[in-house]
Order: C-alpha cells, then structure tokens, then sequence
C-alpha cells in the first residue's frame, strides 16, 4: 500500500501551470514543511516535502493556498528520474496530492492573529458556485474547537 498523510505549511505559494492540448489540465506544484516529531538539541526541524496536485485538486491550490497556511494532504509517494543538462541523471520523490484541505480557521493565519473572537469570518467553504456546500452565518463559532 502507498499512503501518505502530511500536515505542514506552504514554504511558497503553489506553481501552477496547465498541460497544452485540447483538454487543459492544471498542474499545482508546491512544498511542505512538516515539523518532526523528535527534535535534536532542542532545534526545531522540519521535513522540506514536494507535492503535486492535478485537475480540480490543483485549480483548489491555486485559488486558495497561499505561503505560511497549514494544510492536511493525503496521497501517495512517486518516484522518477531524468537526465539534468550536465548530463547527471536525477532522482526525484513527490507526494501525488489525492486530498488536501486546510488544518487550521482562517483567523490563525491572519497576520493580526486573529479578529473579534466571536465574529464569524468568510471561509473559501462558503464561496458559492465552486461545489461546496455553503456553510450558515455564524456556525463555526458554536463549534468546540478552531
């Protein structure tokens, strides 16, 4: 089985580009840094991972991950090679993105750390037209955690 869950910040905003032909797809490229569990000496460490999300996945990264936001991803790990132009071949690994989703309310991104507690804020959940369901006005503050 290959499965990978990770949940890390954007170390950039998503590189998105499109495949040419008569069916454009998107193609999102982005890193994670997921901190490790153990530390050495008391420094905090992290793991630097590659991840690429394809079609409505990677049209998601584009509109709404931006560099420093925390997200949760599943997926699984690939592995490739190719020939750079000195003529060394180089080897790669990457997590394919099946699932991505934020991991923590728009309001501990906020560079201000936050609004009024309990003022309900727009989430990309809410926006209208992109398949989600519309959540009510003020239902994540009866919520038991952020």
């Amino acid at each position: 089985m290959n499965k990978v869950i990770l949940m890390g910040r954007l170390t950039r905003d998503p590189e998105v580009r499109y495949s040419q032909g008569e069916n454009n797809l998107a193609i999102a490229r982005y890193t994670l840094a997921v901190d490790r569990r153990f530390q050495r000496n008391s420094d905090q460490t992290a793991d630097f991972i590659s991840c690429v999300a394809f079609g409505k996945a990677a049209e998601f990264a584009e509109k709404w991950f931006k560099q420093g936001i925390k997200v949760a991803v599943t997926g699984r790990i690939q592995t490739g090679s190719y020939t750079n132009k000195d003529g060394a071949k180089v080897y790669t690994t990457e997590v394919v993105i099946e699932e991505q989703e934020f991991a923590e309310s728009k309001n501990a991104t906020s560079p201000n750390g936050g609004g009024a507690p309990n003022a309900p804020h727009p989430t990309p959940s809410a926006a209208s037209g992109d398949g989600f369901m519309s959540i009510p006005e003020g239902v994540e503050d009866q919520l038991p955690f952020e």
